[in-house]
């Protein structure tokens, strides 16, 4: 029996080593870290429990050549909380999926399913492993997997693009909730060599799925970060807002920031012109619990803000609008990152709170060749089928179907109200004065003088009152007392069945 625990031993220590020191000794002098050192930076000490730890490849003669088989699977806590990991192995055939590497992540995604457990996924890798895959054989068997295709957001799932990767660890990035890549990495469909290959297209892995790429162009990932280190410690900011799977509520956050809190600085913050911009995160701070709160997708759609926070220690998802970028007006991204975000808050029991501040729809042509009606239905069906709680404040405007899709009344908000400086409107007063009375105004003795009369109008018209008289939004409010609503309306919302909704967002796509 010593014997045979001893040649124990041995496989133990020799899967331990990966694809071997030479191997590990090379990543270290690119500065990067083995998938058994990010594990550890990521999973509270002593808690990781390896599953298929003697695995190796099924190809005849790359047994001992293989350990893992180019990834490392478990269950271990994280801040407490269980989870599952799965961390590619860029020292095993530079990290590829072979037959056993997808039986083991198929293996571990149903797991976290079966108990509950958010899945992270620290990940790097060239996808699909040749000569696994070739073949009608090959490939048969080595399609999307129903586990991640049918995932409908039972479990929290993120990750981290740690090393260039292609393939697979592509679609678990954009089927995850919430993605960090790391600078100077790349995440796509196949790297530049097999693009070359296959169009004649010349490119480097920047121009093909670096950082900027994901952030600015396809919103394919949520944040970055300049080192390992802080890529995993966003991924453990965002858990801590989430619950650990579909049946439960966010957890609760208690903290010292008392809910009475008036917030008369905002007052300093929004200026009362319309036309003047301000920083919505000014506002944010001042309305969340210690002025904390992570945002989601920073550079795509810049003139929204979709952020978590708390607020009386409970979880929120805030979605404000940024009049520091195009003056807060939405565009195709902003309409794609709020349908996505919607999806998320509502599918893990997220309320959510609307803050606007917004002049309509970015319109063009270009805009119409990138579908933006569709884009700016899709956010308002997300919005209508949301069941989870909902508050909605005009800050300063909301015009036109924007209003709407910003939470406005008739779109399922618990509670809609405005502060006295909001407007409130078809069009903004300069655009509705030129289009209705243009000829009018062209037609006038003295011009200016009618267009300031009309303006002064039409501004009244745009007032809260008039809705609040006839009881078409729920009350005017005093800016300074915004925490104070939130914090009260909130706790109302959230009395009968807590913030859960009844997920009918859960099967809606992760991307649009």
């Amino acid at each position: 029996m010593e014997n045979i625990v001893e040649e124990l031993k041995n496989r133990r220590v020799f899967a331990e080593r990966m694809g071997g020191q030479h191997k590990i000794d090379a990543l270290h002098a690119k500065g990067k870290k083995t998938a058994r050192e990010r594990i550890a930076l990521l999973v509270d000490e002593g808690t990781f429990l390896e599953l298929g730890k003697l695995t190796s490849s099924d190809i005849p003669g790359l047994e001992e050549k293989s350990p893992g088989d180019g990834v490392i699977c478990g269950v271990a806590r994280v801040d407490g909380r269980p989870v599952v990991v799965q961390a590619g192995d860029k020292t095993v055939f530079a990290g590829t999926e072979g037959a056993v590497h997808i039986r083991k992540t198929k293996a571990a995604h149903a797991y976290a399913l079966k108990r509950g457990l958010p899945i992270v996924n620290l990940s790097e890798g060239g996808g699909l492993r040749m000569p696994d895959g070739m073949g009608s054989d090959g490939i048969s068997d080595k399609l999307f997997p129903q586990e991640m295709l049918m995932h409908h957001r039972e479990v929290p799932m993120v990750t981290a693009i740690l090393g260039d990767s292609f393939g697979g660890p592509t679609w678990l990035a954009v089927s995850s909730d919430f993605v960090t890549q790391l600078n100077g990495t790349c995440m796509g469909v196949a790297g530049p060599r097999m693009l070359e290959i296959a169009t004649g297209e010349k490119i480097t892995e920047n121009q093909l799925g670096g950082v900027e790429i994901h952030h600015k162009h396809t919103g394919q990932i949520d944040q970055s970060a300049d080192s390992e280190e802080e890529c995993i410690d966003q991924l453990k900011l965002f858990l801590s807002y989430l619950p650990s799977h579909s049946e439960e509520e966010p957890p609760l956050c208690h903290n010292e920031d008392s809910l009475e809190r008036r917030v008369d600085q905002l007052l300093s913050i929004v200026p009362e012109k319309q036309n003047r911009a301000y920083n919505m995160k000014k506002v944010l701070k001042e309305l969340v619990d210690n002025g904390e709160f992570f945002e989601l997708k920073p550079e795509f759609g810049p003139a929204l803000l979709t952020v978590l926070s708390r607020i009386g220690g409970r979880t929120v998802g805030i979605i404000a609008n940024q009049p520091m970028k195009y003056a807060g007006a939405a565009g195709v991204q902003e309409c794609e990152k709020a349908t996505d975000f919607i999806c998320m808050c509502d599918s893990f029991h997220i309320p959510l709170i609307f803050l606007h501040d917004i002049p309509g729809f970015r319109v063009s042509s270009e805009a119409e060749k990138k579908k933006i009606p569709t884009k700016i239905m899709m956010w308002n069906q997300a919005l209508a089928q949301s069941t989870v709680p909902k508050l909605s404040v005009v800050i300063r405007k909301s015009v036109g179907a924007a209003y709407g899709n910003m939470c406005g009344p008739t779109m399922g908000a618990d509670f809609v109200v405005a502060w006295p400086s909001a407007e409130i409107n078809f069009t903004g007063p300069e655009v509705g004065v030129n289009v209705v009375y243009g000829r009018e105004l062209m037609q006038s003795e003295n011009p200016k003088q009618d267009r300031e009369k009309l303006l002064e109008k039409w501004s009244f018209d745009s007032s809260p009152y008039k809705a609040a008289a006839k009881h078409l939004i729920d009350d005017v409010i005093d800016p300074g007392e915004t925490r104070v609503f939130l914090a009260r309306t909130l706790e109302l919302a959230c009395y009968k069945n807590g913030s859960k909704s009844n997920r009918n967002l859960a099967n809606w796509p992760t991307g649009f």
